[in-house]
């Protein structure tokens, strides 16, 4: 976590010192008693042997105790590599032992007294560094562990600072694990702005956050909840909605707006950090820094999207293969979208989902999100996932799982909604029913953990009727 030396300067500022840095439930740390904590952790890592360059494993269930874990690996110029604290030991230890960090950390560290001296010979921070590193959001396989440089983070807080108007003093609503680029990035750019961090585990919990929370950063189904908690009358200081994802909720932005909240959504990756943003409903352009490029596919009116910008990752750790992807001093990791192509265009950026995502049926290419738009628009649908299914005569077909409850009609109102918005080789063959849709770390649907329910067979999930 690239910003244990802010920490630092607000603990020292007497007019921030005594001020609330992070505050989860019944815990609360002030700049200065978590400066205390940081410094009490270097010391003891440096005297267990950690040094700068080591990589060190933090998997932390309580985030107050994390982030005083990847603050003090910060401070002594190591590597902090976020694990998900959900996952199973035999599932940790795989992904370790491909990475083989120097430390593993998975206990809250020595709490600091006031004044607690700091770590010998802690180096300065560089822009070179290497901070931190994390995990990409895949809910199958191996998931790949992307490291970035001080300044990939660092460099780009001011820009986010401006974009979502988080101020000195604010409160910034963190409702999900550190595990998540998404939620870590929030932590660590409030830390930096001097914001207090308020971590919620959603439901009661981030609704009561709401009440002195002036942003909250969210996933579109969180972006939701939030709408409909200060709509049901939940008391709210909320200034700024800040939305991570490829498409925001339809409704999302108007309801906000006559709360007299402004959305700020945003589109990135792991690897790629910010790349687009709309602030003001006209559209996805490019973040300050970045440059876009969608490339042609041939035969497709699709292109791939390629970027320069100076938030991108140096890369995966343990020379593990993924979508990211360099050349010439572009970046991708395969998403596609519309857009005339070319550096420097201004038409909005239209995101049509990750290339390798793509339904190829019956000779026709069909985009999971073009699909999806349109069905989470009809009434008792909370989510849905749409996913190719194997098919003799076809290669595949196009099959929906859909968040809802159990509800007579509703695949009959569904296929009413496909037959009217979608062409043909876009409506769903198969129609499927969940209570609750798997979903990734960060709170997004995993649509490969649903393609392998749909691969277990019929049986594991219910036909939607």
């Amino acid at each position: 976590m690239p910003v244990a030396r802010e920490v630092l300067a607000h603990a020292a500022d007497p007019a921030t010192a005594g001020r609330a840095a992070l505050l989860a439930d019944t815990r609360r740390r002030t700049w200065s008693q978590l400066a205390d904590d940081v410094r009490a952790g270097a010391v003891h890592l440096q005297g267990a042997g950690t040094v700068a360059g080591d990589l060190v494993a933090v998997s932390i269930a309580d985030p107050v105790d994390a982030v005083v874990a990847m603050l003090a690996v910060d401070l002594l110029g190591a590597t902090a590599l976020v694990c998900d604290p959900t996952w199973t030991r035999p599932h940790r230890a795989e992904v370790l032992r491909a990475v083989e960090p120097t430390t593993f950390c998975d206990v809250a560290l020595p709490r600091g007294l006031p004044g607690t001296a700091g770590p010998r010979d802690a180096p300065a921070p560089a822009d070179d560094d290497r901070p931190w590193a994390g995990f990409s959001s895949g809910s199958t396989g191996r998931p790949r562990a992307v490291v970035r440089t001080r300044a990939s983070w660092a460099g780009s807080f001011g820009a986010a600072a401006a974009l979502t108007g988080t101020r000195p003093g604010d409160v910034v609503v963190v409702p999900g694990p550190l595990a998540s680029s998404l939620y870590c990035f929030a932590t660590v750019h409030a830390l930096a702005t001097g914001a207090s961090v308020r971590f919620a585990r959603g439901g009661a919990s981030l609704v009561a956050a709401l009440a002195d929370g002036c942003v909250v950063h969210t996933v579109p189904a969180d972006a939701v909840e939030v709408l409909d908690a200060i709509e049901a009358g939940a008391p709210s200081a909320l200034r700024t909605l800040v939305v991570g994802g490829a498409s925001l909720p339809e409704g999302v932005r108007e309801r906000a707006d006559r709360r007299g909240i402004a959305t700020f959504a945003y589109y990135g990756a792991v690897e790629l950090s910010f790349v687009a943003y709309d602030d003001d409903g006209a559209g996805l352009r490019a973040f300050p820094g970045v440059e876009l490029d969608v490339r042609p596919t041939p035969g497709s009116r699709l292109g791939q999207v390629w970027v320069r910008s100076p938030w991108v990752a140096l890369g995966y750790l343990a020379r593990a293969s993924g979508p990211f992807v360099r050349e010439g001093g572009w970046a991708s990791v395969g998403d596609l979208a519309e857009a005339p192509g070319g550096p420097g265009q201004d038409a909005p950026l239209v995101l049509r989902g990750r290339g390798d995502g793509a339904i190829l049926t019956g000779g026709a290419t069909v985009v999971p999100e073009d699909v999806e738009v349109v069905l989470r628009r009809v009434p008792g649908v909370r989510d849905v996932v749409v996913v190719g299914t194997a098919h003799r005569r076809l290669g595949a077909v196009v099959t929906a799982v859909v968040e809802c409850d159990a509800r007579p009609g509703l695949r009959a109102h569904l296929e009413r909604v496909a037959r009217s918005n979608l062409a043909p080789a876009q409506r769903p063959r198969r129609w499927y029913g969940v209570r609750t849709l798997p979903r990734t770390a960060s709170g997004k649907a995993a649509r490969a953990a649903v393609s392998e329910l749909l691969l277990d067979g019929p049986g594991t999930l219910e036909v939607l009727r």
